[in-house]
């Protein structure tokens, strides 16, 4: 009998939303080469419901030591934040912050698997993956602001058949529709260096990756 994916996952792990946040994630780790450090985990049908609901799951796992968790802020940031600290608050962990830290939370408790959260798209803003993705456009691209003109021209004339909360959503993959080889997926897009993986904000995210799992290697 062949075995299990969730037996081939390591102690440490890092709960994901999808497998767009996968490829982007690991497209930003590839350089600095953590990659071998956790593996991926998300939720069998996606999206941040699931993952909520099968966070005390992940939590109970035997062999799990270190989770960090990812997840989008979408329009709430606050609510996002609260729904997910009462979710660990029930399982047990104590001394969490009132807001997201700027650079990522990570937490350590006796007894308990050390947890990491990253509120997409950096801790402070609402958004998603694709605001995240966004800050990786390169400051001097031209490109973005024809796109946003492009977006506000058809949002006025209520031709977009979007709705406005993935706005950032269209905007991203219609610029990256618009590169060399259009549309690349967001994670290829990185690796092809379309989108800059050192930039800040990929800076500290990578960061917050290391300060949660390098100990645990």
């Amino acid at each position: 009998m062949p075995k299990s994916s969730k037996s081939k996952l390591k102690p440490q792990q890092l709960l994901v939303e999808g497998n767009s946040d996968k490829q982007v994630i690991k497209a930003l780790c590839e350089p600095h080469n953590i990659l071998d450090l956790f593996s991926f985990a998300f939720p069998t049908q996606g999206g941040v419901e699931n993952l909520l609901k099968n966070l005390p799951i992940k939590l109970d796992e035997a062999n799990l030591k270190t989770l960090g968790v990812v997840v989008d802020a979408d329009q709430d940031l606050a609510a996002r934040w609260q729904s997910l600290i009462s979710k660990l608050r029930d399982f047990g962990y104590k001394n969490i912050p009132q807001v997201p830290p700027e650079n990522g939370w990570v937490h350590t408790q006796v007894g308990k698997p050390k947890i990491g959260v990253w509120v997409m798209p950096n801790n402070q803003l609402p958004g998603m993956l694709e605001d995240f993705v966004s800050y990786l456009i390169p400051p001097e691209d031209r490109l973005q602001e024809k796109v946003v003109a492009l977006l506000n021209k058809i949002e006025v004339e209520e031709l977009n058949l979007y709705s406005l909360p993935h706005r950032q959503k269209a905007f991203i993959h219609s610029w990256l529709a618009l590169q060399e080889k259009p549309g690349r997926p967001m994670g290829q897009a990185i690796t092809a260096k379309a989108l800059a993986y050192d930039s800040a904000i990929s800076r500290f995210f990578v960061d917050w990756l290391k300060y949660l799992f390098e100990m645990e290697n």
